[in-house]
């Protein structure tokens, strides 16, 4: 649970994460291409998340096979 008096909204946010099983990871990339990536992503027309979650699953496929 969130530290400190969230809001009721903070609290199912995070009761629903939590049941769905996200989790938050943190990278250090370079900011050039973090920032050329967030705006391919935005002339794609795709969530960020959508598209990272789609290369890591295409790579442990790939993984898979060898």
């Amino acid at each position: 649970m969130p530290v400190g008096s969230p809001k009721p909204q903070t609290i199912a946010t995070k009761k629903y994460e939590a049941k769905a099983g996200f989790v938050s990871k943190s990278y250090k990339l370079k900011k050039e291409i973090v920032e050329q990536f967030a705006e391919a992503c935005e002339v794609a027309g795709v969530s960020q998340a959508a598209q990272l979650t789609k290369m890591m699953k295409t790579f442990i496929e790939e993984q898979k096979k060898q």
